[in-house]
């Protein structure tokens, strides 16, 4: 097995203890380390395999194993498979050794395990809280534990979040939000600036956290589905798409072809009008005022498409474990196919609008760039990794549906405000290519049929290369088929640190334009 033999000889030509090794699925390995190599052993998959932390996660086991389990996951695209590493905590002791010095792009994520489980990460200097605020949640209760019974009516906790401070002549703070105009979500920014460039940018979120991990908590695969709908409503689809894989890899079950080409162009209708929709924001930003509305116009028809297919603008109720429930019948390819010729002229002259007006084109050269090393150290993915040089796209990783479609990796290397706008709109056109390759095959495919498979207990991970980068969702399920535990990973949740890099030097009133140009979620986030 290939993946068996690289994963092992890296770790046994560093005399890694390894307590246990398993290969579940063809794409997931699971490595169970000793305490003492769990930093080691992370740093070196870190290294040789070049991945950042794509998620790290606790579990409470204590029922079972009187413990908590850790497990970081990297991506090795090597061997096209994700590599699973876990230690063992001792309930009587909730830490471990931080991760955060040698690798950044762990940083977040045990800052938010400190204060979801009260597991300390030793040596992590960035002690703050991620979501659940200081100023609202008492001290000492950590709620993705097993025995968290809800907030007694307590004081909240006393410390204040505590902003990192610019001093020096000239230097002022700027504070926006997190209550903003318009609909858009609550963050709180803290600019520091000299003069009109900033100089350090402090983001804090947390504010629409809603528990959805501790929600999903003894919900059926049945159940489940809805609540991964309205995580993030501009990603209905993809994060419904990630849970029922996971779900269907425990379960063994095979999605039939039909079912997995149906995903793909539901997948690559929700890219379309995300994606030109953020095109129009990025315009509407620089009083760039008509292609802002025209692409709102080319939006709004795509929507009315996803209505008229399947009864939610917004592509709900079509995932299930084991399949789909919206087919596509002929007069709905019909439909597709005439929709789409309409969108995709409308679309090419959006974008001959904005590459031929040199004001709108100077205002985006140059302006929020995110390096190329910056955003691999945060770990930064999707559309904006792929702007600043990282070609990491799961659509072409993993052996699935995608391999007999012809697309190319839509890439950039300048990582400004121009590069994420010139992705996206590579990205409109190959989505345009993959829907009318897959209409051809969905006319010469066999009946959709949903699948069904034995409820099992079991482990696995579900993935979903979204509009906005990588959707992750790892699944445990009892012996019902009920959820034990859960973790998400929206892209928004590490990329929202590569906008606060890509404003340094620029100057406030283009903030707004970077942060549109990176087009996070708020929801997405917090959870």
């Amino acid at each position: 097995m290939k993946q068996a033999n690289y994963i092992e000889n890296i770790l046994t030509s560093e005399k890694i203890n390894i307590i246990d090794l398993s290969y579940p699925y063809q794409d997931e390995v699971y490595i169970r380390v000793d305490n003492a190599d769990f930093v080691k052993t992370c740093n070196l998959l870190h290294e040789c395999l070049d991945s950042p932390v794509m998620m790290l996660f606790a579990e409470d086991l204590r029922a079972e194993l009187k413990s908590f389990a850790l497990y970081c996951l990297f991506l090795s695209i090597q061997t096209h498979s994700w590599v699973f590493v876990r230690q063992d905590i001792a309930q009587d002791k909730p830490e471990f050794a931080s991760l955060a010095k040698g690798i950044y792009s762990a940083s977040l994520f045990e800052r938010e395990i400190k204060e979801m489980f009260g597991i300390a990460p030793r040596g992590n200097p960035d002690g703050r809280s991620l979501k659940l605020h200081n100023e609202v949640w008492p001290k000492g209760y950590h709620p993705l534990r097993k025995d968290f019974g809800g907030l007694p009516e307590a004081a909240p906790g006393k410390p204040q979040y505590i902003f990192k401070r610019v001093d020096g002549e000239g230097i002022f703070e700027i504070p926006v939000g997190p209550v903003h105009a318009g609909i858009i979500g609550p963050g709180h920014f803290r600019f520091s600036a000299a003069g009109e460039p900033i100089i350090n940018l402090e983001i804090r979120l947390g504010w629409t956290h809603r528990g959805i991990e501790k929600l999903l908590e003894g919900k059926t695969v049945f159940e489940a589905p809805k609540i991964f709908e309205c995580i993030s409503g501009d990603t209905a689809f993809g994060y419904s798409l990630a849970f029922c894989q996971s779900a269907e890899k425990i379960f063994g079950i095979t999605i039939s072809t039909r079912s997995q080409l149906l995903r793909v162009l539901y997948l690559e209708l929700e890219r379309l009008y995300n994606h030109i929709n953020g095109m129009g924001g990025i315009a509407l930003d620089v009083g760039f005022s008509f292609p802002a509305q025209f692409a709102s116009l080319i939006k709004e028809a795509l929507l009315q498409l996803n209505e008229k297919l399947c009864g939610f603008r917004y592509l709900k109720g079509i995932n299930i474990v084991g399949g789909v429930e919206q087919d596509i019948d002929k007069p709905k390819s019909d439909l597709i196919r005439e929709s789409l010729l309409k969108i995709q002229k409308d679309f090419l002259a959006l974008e001959e609008m904005l590459f031929s007006s040199i004001s709108f084109m100077d205002r985006v050269d140059a302006t929020g760039i995110l390096r190329t090393k910056t955003a691999r150290d945060l770990g930064i993915t999707g559309f904006a990794g792929r702007a600043s040089g990282i070609a990491l796209d799961i659509r072409k990783v993993f052996p699935n549906i995608y391999n007999s479609f012809y697309f190319k990796t839509a890439k950039e290397q300048s990582g400004d405000v121009a590069a994420r706008l010139k992705v996206r709109i590579n990205e409109v056109k190959e989505s345009l290519n993959i829907i009318q390759q897959c209409l051809e095959k969905l006319d010469n495919c066999d009946s959709q049929t949903k699948a069904s498979g034995q409820e099992k207990e079991g482990i696995a991970l579900g993935c979903v290369e979204a509009w906005r980068g990588p959707v992750l969702v790892w699944t445990r399920l009892n012996a019902k088929g009920t959820i034990e535990r859960c973790k998400i990973v929206d892209p928004s949740f590490r990329n929202w640190e590569g906008l606060s890099f890509a404003v340094f030097g620029n100057i406030i009133p283009d903030f707004p334009l970077c942060n549109k140009s990176f087009d996070l979620s708020y929801s997405g986030n917090d959870l």
